[in-house]
């Protein structure tokens, strides 16, 4: 019965060594897909290739007066940058590539999200490292 048991516990184990790069390239997807969410597009699936409309009577939308509204969503709402600050709430001191290995994401990104949301006081840096703002 032991070496039953014992057999058993060796094909269990052989199997969740296979399978666990599979978690943790779920666990990166679902990070990347999450960060895609806030982006135009990226609503996690792949838009339909389509004919361009024709255009003709159309008329164009009364623009706002110039200087007045930005266009798209307002900075700083983005899924990503909700993401970046709560990994720099978690873990204190994170750098921006161990954020971008963290979100499945490149690090590109991040060299504008980060001092974005220093801007608006709620992260500050420390050599590479970045910290939550104190609540004050």
């Amino acid at each position: 019965m032991a070496d039953f048991l014992d057999e058993k516990k060796r094909e269990i184990d052989a199997r969740l060594k296979e399978l666990r790069p599979l978690v943790e390239e779920f666990h990166r997807l679902e990070a990347a897909s999450a960060a895609l969410q806030g982006v135009p597009g990226g609503g996690g699936r792949a838009a339909a290739p389509t004919a361009t409309p024709a255009r003709r009577g159309r008329r164009k939308a009364a623009a706002p007066a110039a200087g007045t509204r930005r266009r798209g969503r307002p900075r700083g709402s983005g899924t990503r940058s909700k993401q970046a600050l709560e990994l720099v709430r978690t873990r204190p001191g994170i750098t921006i590539p161990e954020i971008a290995e963290a979100m499945g994401i490149q690090q590109n990104y991040l060299y504008r999200v980060l001092p974005s949301l220093q801007k608006d006081g709620l992260v500050r840096k420390e050599g590479r490292g970045w910290h939550p703002r104190e609540a004050a």
